[in-house]
């Protein structure tokens, strides 16, 4: 599977984007997809993710108040709804899939995911 996040921009603080991650050469449906960002100096960060099923998401809790993880599988496509965007929410955000139904799944870690898609730069200025 081939993953391509788009979405990003330039938004004020307060604002909102749509991030869409869409699959090539498989369903998005047959994979856990998880969400990271990675802003300038600092680690690799979970954001959200949703099973393959799409009946359990996960947030990171510095965000789960104020985005919000979906899929649209005739789209072929996994979305990130971010609002309420503060400065600090500015990184370059990635999508990634991860093989469904592993025991013991943990949708922080990102070496459950083993497909990445190029990230897509969100910037929120002041």
């Amino acid at each position: 599977v081939q993953l391509q996040a788009s979405g990003g921009g330039l938004v004020q603080v307060g604002g909102s984007l749509r991030l869409s991650c869409v699959a090539s050469g498989r369903p998005i449906v047959d994979y856990n997809i998880g969400w990271f960002r990675q802003a300038p100096g600092k680690e690799r960060e979970f954001v959200a993710a949703i099973t393959w099923s799409g009946h359990n998401t996960y947030y990171a809790d510095r965000i789960k108040d104020r985005f919000a993880i979906s899929r649209e599988p005739s789209e072929n496509a996994v979305f990130l709804h971010l609002s309420g965007l503060k400065r600090d929410d500015t990184a370059v955000y990635s999508c990634a899939a991860g093989e469904p139904m592993k025991p013991d799944w943990n949708p922080h870690r990102s070496h459950e995911y083993g497909h990445w898609g190029q990230g897509t730069q969100v910037t929120v200025s002041s």
